[in-house]
């Protein structure tokens, strides 16, 4: 294996569901140059490449597809902090948890059906009809929460939707 593959295999194993574009400016390497060997990487079975939701990530293959889901989903501002904040809660309504983080329950609403759709977040109904969020799987999660580095460039990403939701939600 070649010096420059061996440390993209390195940097993915070392922030797993990194994105190509972090490779790209953490690595110093031309773009061209982190593809050809991304693209090796996954031929030979030492990367996976996971899409979700619109951004692709990058994993070394001991992750399940469930981990994948997960770290991707907490690897966006907004959607980490609705994990996290339902990691600190335990079981909580919406409302209460819209206001806590200072969501428009429509973007809230938005993360939770991604949330829900990868198996991170569950959706049930108590007595009374009313429902309340909790985490499938708190324990693996919260490791997967620690595993996580913030990526300035993502959260540039994520706070531009939020100021795109705001907006709406105004008008």
């Amino acid at each position: 294996m070649s010096e420059t593959r061996g440390r993209i295999r390195a940097a993915i194993a070392s922030d797993p569901g990194v994105h190509f574009n972090a490779l790209v400016r953490d690595l110093s390497l031309a773009p061209g140059q982190v593809q050809y060997h991304v693209r090796r990487l996954i031929d030979a079975g030492d990367v996976v490449r996971h899409e979700r939701f619109g951004r692709t990530h990058y994993y070394p293959p001991t992750y399940d597809e469930w981990e994948r889901d997960a770290l991707a989903m907490v690897r966006r501002e907004t959607t980490g902090a609705i994990v996290t904040a339902l990691y600190s809660r335990g079981e909580t309504r919406p409302g209460a948890l819209a206001a806590d983080l200072d969501l428009p329950r429509s973007t809230l609403e938005y993360h939770l059906s991604n949330l829900l759709a990868c198996g991170v977040v569950e959706r049930r109904r108590e007595r009374g009809n009313r429902v309340v969020l909790s985490l499938c799987r708190p324990a693996e999660t919260a490791a997967l929460l620690e595993a996580v580095s913030a990526d300035p460039g993502t959260r540039l990403v994520d706070r531009f939707e939020r100021l795109v939701d705001s907006l709406l939600e105004e008008r």
